[in-house]
């Protein structure tokens, strides 16, 4: 192999984080195009993951290192949020046991994750929504979760608790965010009404209020919904529960409360 290709598979193996995927658009970037892609395998030096998506030869990837790919060499919206993002910050109750826990992945975007991300047997369940839940998302909105050596884009626990309330379909899940507001004593509330204000969903901006001003949290008084839009008329959605005159949804009523 020529002085060149070898420059080329050393700038690779320098710069490709270990347990992460190297896609055909980052090798594309160094030079690497198919053929010589195809040696790289042929001599041992990287394996194939799926179509357009590459690892290290003897490297062990998970799906943090596949969405890594994603949202650095691809330019995808795609994030860890919901439920999931409270977990790994460590803000849920509901922490699954055993490898094939659930993962959601959050769009900003319409946008469709590539066959590779999608059909590789990753160990763990990935469910994956497309929301287009804010107009703007703050600076604040995102956070880093390290990895060892990279690190992944998640939804800040403002925001995560939004998109978990715009999963909410069913009494069990409008349950299930009471309990996860719960647990977030420390949301920042600027973030929260730059958030709120931005939200296009009017469900999730009702239970959300509804929630975190019936758990008292003390930065709930920090927020200044006469500048969130509510919206008008009533929101069905709890079944069999009562309508809060306030914020206009059917909720739970005081006895049926998680922990009450």
């Amino acid at each position: 192999m020529g002085s060149q290709n070898s420059r080329k598979i050393n700038q690779l193996l320098q710069e490709w984080p270990k347990g992460t995927v190297a896609t055909k658009a980052q090798l594309d970037k160094l030079g690497i195009y198919r053929q010589l892609a195809t040696k790289y395998i042929y001599y041992g030096w990287i394996n194939r993951l799926g179509p357009g998506a590459f690892v290290r030869s003897g490297d062990t990837v998970d799906w943090r290192g596949g969405l890594y790919a994603l949202q650095t060499q691809l330019g995808m919206t795609v994030h860890v949020g919901g439920r999931t993002a409270l977990e790994l910050q460590g803000l849920s109750h509901f922490v699954p046991l055993g490898r094939q826990k659930k993962v959601i992945l959050v769009s900003d975007q319409p946008e469709q994750l590539p066959a590779w991300f999608r059909n590789y047997r990753w160990e763990a369940s990935l469910e994956h929504r497309c929301l287009s839940l804010f107009e703007r998302v703050p600076d604040k909105g995102t956070a880093k979760l390290d990895c060892g050596g990279f690190e992944v884009v998640i939804s800040s626990a403002e925001r995560a608790v939004m998109e978990q309330m715009r999963f909410a379909r069913t009494n069990d899940d409008v349950e299930q965010a009471y309990q996860l507001m719960e647990g977030l004593n420390t949301l920042r509330p600027n973030v929260v009404q730059d958030l709120l204000v931005n939200c296009r969903s009017v469900k999730v901006k009702r239970l959300f209020l509804w929630s975190a001003e019936t758990v008292r949290h003390a930065w709930f008084g920090r927020l200044d919904p006469s500048q969130i839009d509510l919206g008008k008329g009533k929101r069905h959605l709890y079944r069999g529960g009562r309508l809060d005159s306030k914020y206009q949804i059917t909720v739970p009523k005081q006895e049926e409360l998680p922990g009450v």
